[in-house]
């Protein structure tokens, strides 16, 4: 079938969804993104972008100069104890890329690049997909069913996609045993593009200028097995947050107050999704739906875009032969999404030191870390894994 007569329906407006939507337009595809949340999210923490890979997928996507222009440019941050004394700084080029953005600013541009040419279904979501020789018959909470010619999951973590045409989430899913809790909240420190962290044992709390420093995100871990909770109940999440964390130390409990207010709470663990498979048929799994590394690892955005930009290419590439397509971006993006997955692993440790000694000892190394040998070795590690796929032009 001519490309240009193909109608993919993409689950979910983060990021890999209009990342995917943008390439595939480029060349004809007609693109349909199912979102259920209301309208945009636009919270969420900063993301980065690292190496040649991320940084040409980008560019090819017309979309550099912008995320560039809407950068965060934060500078080093710095671990506190519970009286805000500075104890150790982590100097920016460890844990930042080349490009760092907010989560929600990256979906903005993204989305808006999209518009003209994707048509947005907000407040909807998939409930049913019958894969057929000639498309999928799709159902929906609120429209009418329609036949779409394919259909990729963006959907995340919690996948609707997934658990429809693979099974359920506990068989893909691994618990790393931590939650993380974000949301946007007053400057109330005039943090100046830096941040400020604070750790105790199990948990760990940290807040950071935003938008030209007339915001801040406020960013809670805790160590956990997983909880019993609706992660749609939110009033239920921010009080197993608020008792695990009220009394201790520093500006928690300021932070604390402020959530009932925040235009974006976020909770959820921190996890990620192995897959024997991310294609069946006429649907194909993308992003965190496919391969989520964790937030932990640093990877997760760059995967997603890399991801969708090999996908749309293999689509093109193939004429829009799903079968040839969906084999050659599953060859080409499996191994460097399991790069990115093992460099999520352990570092839970890290993030949220299990006893006090863990506490001391990590400030310890984070104070002498600008003056030790392994600090250009752990930001060439990341700059490995990040650069560890070569993903052809594609035309697009």
């Amino acid at each position: 079938m001519n490309p240009t007569r193909k109608h993919v329906l993409i689950s979910g407006a983060s990021i890999a969804g209009p990342a995917l939507a943008l390439c595939l337009n480029r060349h004809g595809f007609a693109t349909t993104i199912v979102e259920k949340s209301p309208a945009l999210r636009t919270g969420g923490y900063a993301v980065d972008f690292r190496g040649k890979a991320h940084l040409d997928v980008l560019r090819r996507m017309g979309v550099l100069g912008e995320i560039e222009r809407a950068r965060t440019r934060m500078g080093a941050m710095a671990m506190v104890n519970s009286a805000g004394k500075k104890l150790a700084s982590m100097p920016e080029d460890l844990f930042a890329g080349d490009v760092e953005i907010l989560r929600g600013d990256l979906a903005r541009i993204l989305v808006d690049a999209t518009r003209e040419r994707t048509e947005y279904v907000f407040g909807d979501s998939i409930t049913g997909l019958a894969d057929g020789a000639d498309g999928v018959d799709v159902t929906f909470e609120r429209a009418a069913p329609r036949r779409f010619d394919l259909v990729v999951g963006a959907d995340g973590f919690h996948s609707n996609v997934r658990s429809i045409a693979f099974g359920p989430e506990r068989d893909h899913a691994t618990h790393l045993g931590l939650y993380n809790a974000i949301f946007t909240t007053a400057n109330h420190l005039g943090l100046d593009r830096t941040g400020l962290g604070y750790s105790t044992p199990g948990k760990t709390v940290t807040m950071y200028s935003a938008r030209d420093n007339t915001e801040a995100k406020a960013v809670f871990y805790f160590a956990s097995a997983l909880l019993d909770l609706d992660r749609h109940d939110t009033a239920g999440q921010q009080k197993a947050l608020a008792e695990r964390f009220r009394g201790g130390g520093w500006e928690t409990d300021r932070l604390l107050d402020a959530m009932a207010d925040a235009p974006d709470f976020y909770f959820d663990s921190v996890g990620q999704i192995r897959m024997d498979a991310w294609t069946r048929g006429r649907i194909a799994l993308l992003g965190d739906a496919a391969c989520c590394p964790s937030s932990l690892s640093g990877m997760g955005t760059g995967l997603a875009v890399v991801g969708a930009y090999a996908l749309a290419g293999e689509l093109v590439a193939a004429g829009g032969d799903h079968r040839t397509a969906f084999a050659r971006y599953e060859a080409l993006v499996r191994p460097y999404a399991e790069g990115c997955q093992k460099s999520g692993e352990g570092v839970s440790r890290f993030m949220v030191p299990e006893t006090r000694f863990m506490a001391w000892f990590l400030n310890q190394n984070f104070r002498l870390l600008p003056y030790l040998p392994w600090k250009g070795m752990m930001a060439r590690s990341a700059r490995r894994t990040a650069e560890a796929i070569s993903v052809p032009a594609y035309g697009l």
